[in-house]
């Protein structure tokens, strides 16, 4: 993180953590606030808040939020109840107006509380059937726009005043991260849209609009006309992104709206316009950080930004809240190749799982036609105008679980009124048992289907009515939901109406607007057990949330298999639930409420391991790290101008005076271009002439230290072995090394990876061979401790043939990392024509380090495994006079520059981070020349 100092961070959202509100703050401020001076006196009266600012007269929209309700009086005045004539004397809610004079909390309680709570109880009424309302806004699911056709006039004044407040509709998530990582990302900006109306704001009240929030708040506001963002939010990202990221492609009659949707025009002139906003203030060094699906156009509109072309090379990273979901699904959309080339325009795509990666890999693979690794995207387009134009990029895919900040919610729950609400609702519910639950309402929380599990658990166990009740927390949605439409509302009513008695009521339902965050921790922490039945959802943080919060009581999680937070071990210790079962919920909900305490314990402590290690901290500083590294990784391997030719002049003086030298060369591409035809592939291997004559001679100079480096297998390397004993060979890329012959000893081959599980070969060959029927010309070749699948063998013309080829090459390495890497730990590193797949810990590089250190196989013939490989390359290459690497592999020359007497030079013709290049062709003559040195 430390990196992140020198870089500013832009942060693009649709929406920003803070919004403009027309109107006076309340308190009311002071009636004019033109200038800087004065303003901390200002603010300290106010109570830290900053006052309104006043401008010019101009019509705009304000809606202040109504202040929240107390949890207490929600309770009292919003229960359902079937019960048409009640004795009011048994209303069970009756006992809050005693604990306000309770010893125990009546030093908690203010004069007005205790009016407020003796008000409500007033009002209450018993007999009537109260319906549940239900808001428009969900901070989940997209919710409408607000009210963009509706303005308010404001009266003809000499000023007009705004004042700043928390955006609702903002990404809390990410807001959250973000802050929790400020003492260390020194420099943000926030790029995005206020969440309301703008078109009546005057050009003046915008121009202070943007000063105020850059100044204040670090945050640079996106104007976009009205109807254009409604167009784009409401129809595009709400009625065809989300369903289609969610697994929810709807039927008749929306079909038509969601395959031809004509909003994808806004959509990318909102995406266009945030480009246009990042442009005007991105500088050198600037890190992009692009956020959700409102933007997946913005990573390569800022690529081709002509206004600012150095763009074109800046650290730029895409990361998706969301679900995403198979190609199966994701290709029904009509414009699904303009998103996909859009996303593909950063440097990193991130996203909350692994399955999400897959998912978006293989997508990629099989509409764009381009090669998918288990890393990454090879795209094959360079970037316009860039250093890369006209020969391809590679784009990181990676996984970055968010997660939330422990300390700061830990400081939260240390506080007076979380206590206060504790012990409040655990004297309300004393001898109950309390199911929480907290979702948005609409159809991809699986609200009712919690609902209709927690009715069958009533009927299945009769003896948990009138001790257990589910107390469900409703986040604000749309008017199109499931709520309206009577889904939830009738189940809510009907368990009401069966389960009730005069003291109990089964389901209470309440709204988040009408919770505040002290009351919700107070709910986490007296929790019995929290329900997440989510049918399709990233990380439910609130499951963290509710983990922390337990941190006395270790009560159990319910979890949706189909969540995000499911997919990772540590949240593996929950009890899963499948949503869809009925049944299955059901029994779940009677397993945690029946667990026992020891197992109880033994879930949290693994449910916590993972929450106080994947925290938001840990989400902001990976992503960015990464994304930095990634972009440098792209970068300095781009231009192959800049890397000098190797200058023989300059280095044959040091390596004639040097005492001792060691040479790695690389055997294919570099001192052998070997017949890549089916017929040369498949013929039996002969060793070169002239590259073992080369060998000999080096390996005849005692002074030198000689090593051959192949991804050749034994069998085949015995036979260079045979006509070269001097020579140190390293097969298979680094699974075994065979010591060179001198004073007649060595010659043995050493296993690099004899305390390795190779039991997966036979499962590989056994997926290639799949592959294999399905592709003309191919093979699979079996080695000691890897496996090559030559894929194509033909002409290497850009024909159909080899793009079917390469397509299914994606496509099984896809197969083999998601179904084999993570189980064994395996690596693939792909080729032109040909992959191979080997132990993870293994390579050229790994072998090289085994070779230079003092400790290795090339000076403790009886070792039968690597030392530490990870260590700086030291010791033996120390007491070289002049260690020189020729050869393609990128891993190994990067590693070699560590030590100050080395010389690296490339021969693959691409990009490199070697010192020197040279060309393949010319391998053979400038070898010759170092070798004819004495």
């Amino acid at each position: 993180m430390s990196s992140l100092r020198n870089h500013r961070v832009i942060i693009a959202s649709l929406f920003l953590p803070t919004t403009a509100v027309i109107g006076e703050s309340s308190p009311p401020t002071p009636e004019i606030y033109a200038r800087e001076v004065g303003a901390t006196a200002a603010t300290q009266d106010l109570g830290g808040r900053p006052p309104a600012f006043r401008h010019t007269p101009s019509q705009s929209l304000s809606s202040t939020p109504a202040p929240l309700k107390s949890i207490v009086d929600d309770l009292k005045s919003r229960a359902i109840s079937p019960i048409t004539t009640p004795p009011s004397e048994l209303n069970p809610f009756s006992k809050f107006a005693s604990l306000a004079s309770s010893p125990a909390v009546k030093g908690s309680i203010s004069p007005s509380s205790i009016q407020s709570i003796d008000a409500s109880l007033a009002k209450f009424q018993p007999d009537a059937v109260h319906t549940i309302r239900l808001q428009r806004r969900s901070s989940s699911k997209p919710p409408r726009y607000p009210s963009l056709a509706r303005s308010y006039t404001y009266p003809s004044a000499p000023s007009e005043p705004y004042y700043f407040a928390p955006n609702i509709h903002c990404n809390g998530g990410l807001k959250n991260a973000v802050d929790s990582v400020k003492d260390r990302m020194t420099s943000k900006l926030w790029v995005g849209t206020l969440g309301s109306s703008t078109d009546a704001y005057s050009t003046e009240l915008k121009a202070s609009v943007d000063h105020r929030m850059k100044e204040m708040h670090s945050s640079l506001p996106v104007w976009i006309p009205d109807a254009e963002l409604e167009s784009s939010y409401d129809e595009f990202c709400h009625q065809v992104l989300w369903p289609c990221l969610h697994y929810a492609v709807p039927d008749a009659p929306k079909t038509k709206l969601f395959f031809e949707s004509a909003a994808f025009k806004q959509y990318a002139a909102v995406n266009k316009r945030f480009a246009d906003a990042i442009e005007s203030v991105w500088t050198e060094g600037d890190v992009v950080w692009i956020n959700d699906y409102h933007l997946m156009l913005l990573p390569l509109l800022l690529r081709q930004s002509t206004r600012v072309p150095a763009l074109a090379c800046a650290p730029i990273g895409f990361f998706m809240h969301v679900a995403f979901p198979s190609s199966e699904i994701f290709r029904c959309l009509s414009v699904r190749e303009h998103l996909l080339r859009g996303m593909l325009g950063a440097d990193l795509v991130g996203f909350q799982t692994a399955s999400y990666a897959r998912h978006f890999r293989q997508t990629v693979s099989r509409i764009l036609a381009v090669e998918a690794l288990p890393k990454g995207i090879q795209v094959e387009y360079g970037i316009p105008g860039g250093a890369r134009e006209g020969h391809g990029r590679f784009v990181d895919v990676g996984v970055f679980p968010m997660g939330i900040d422990v300390g700061a919610l830990r400081e939260r729950r240390r506080e007076p009124d979380v206590s206060y609400w504790v012990q409040l609702l655990r004297q309300r519910y004393a001898g109950m048992m309390i199911v929480v639950g907290r979702d948005k309402l609409d159809e991809i929380q699986g609200v009712r289907h919690k609902l209709e599990a927690f009715e069958l658990f009533l009927k299945k166990w009769p003896e948990y009515q009138g001790k257990v009740l589910l107390l469900q927390v409703a986040l604000q949605t749309t008017e199109s939901n499931e709520l309206a439409a009577g889904g939830v509302s009738d189940v809510v009513a009907r368990i009401n109406r069966a389960f009730s008695t005069l003291t109990y009521q089964p389901v209470v339902f309440l709204h988040t607007q009408e919770v505040t965050f002290s009351q919700y921790l107070a709910l986490l922490t007296i929790a019995d057990a929290f329900l997440v039945t989510s049918l399709r959802e990233g990380m439910a943080l609130r499951t963290h949330e509710f983990v922390e919060c337990q941190d006395g009581r270790h009560r159990p999680l319910i979890l949706s298999e189909f969540t995000g937070s499911y997919s990772y071990s540590g949240f593996r210790s929950c009890i899963a639930v499948n949503p869809y079962d009925t049944h299955g919920t059901a029994k779940a909900i009677h397993q945690a409420l029946t667990m026992s305490d020891e197992e109880a314990l033994s879930r949290w402590e693994d449910l916590h391991n993972h929450v106080v290690t994947q925290t938001a901290q840990t989400f902001v500083t990976s992503f960015l790290t990464r994304c930095l590294r990634a972009n440098t990784e792209h970068i300095t391997q781009t231009d192959l101008n800049s890397v000098p030719a190797l200058n023989t002049t300059l280095l044959l003086p040091r390596y004639k005076h040097s005492p001792r030298r060691i040479l790695l060369l690389d055997f294919e591409g570099t001192l052998w271009r070997p017949d890549m035809s089916r017929a040369g592939l498949l013929a039996p291997f002969v060793p070169p002439e002239g590259a073992v004559e080369l060998l000999n001679k080096f390996s005849a100079n005692k002074r030198n230290e000689v090593w051959l480096l192949s991804g050749l297998p034994i069998k085949s390397l015995e036979q260079v072995a045979a006509k070269a004993p001097g020579v140190g060979i390293v097969a298979e890329n680094g699974c075994f090394a065979r010591i060179p012959v001198q004073n007649g000893k060595g010659g043995v081959w050493i296993s690099m990876v004899a305390n390795l599980n190779l039991t997966w070969k036979g499962l590989c060959v056994e997926i290639l061979n799949y592959f294999t029927e399905r592709t003309p010309g191919s093979f699979v070749e079996e080695r000691e401790a890897s496996i090559v699948w030559r894929f194509w063998t033909g002409p290497t013309d850009d024909c159909s043939d080899r793009q079917w080829a390469r397509r299914q090459a994606a496509e099984a390495q896809n197969h083999i990392f998601d179904s084999l890497g993570e189980r064994y730990g395996l690596r693939i590193i792909p080729g032109s024509n040909s992959f191979l797949v080997l132990p993870n810990n293994i390579s050229r590089s790994t072998a090289v380090g085994a070779i230079l250190h003092p400790g290795g196989p090339a000076h403790s013939p009886r070792s039968s495994s690597m030392p530490d490989l990870d260590v700086p390359v030291n010791g033996g290459g120390a007491e070289a006079g002049f260690v020189f690497a020729v050869g393609g592999d990128e891993k190994l020359l990067r590693r070699l520059n560590e030590l100050d007497n080395a010389e690296t030079v490339s021969t693959r013709g691409k990009g490199t981070d070697a010192k020197w290049k040279l060309d393949a062709g010319d391998v053979g003559d400038v070898m010759w020349l170092f070798a004819n040195c004495p």
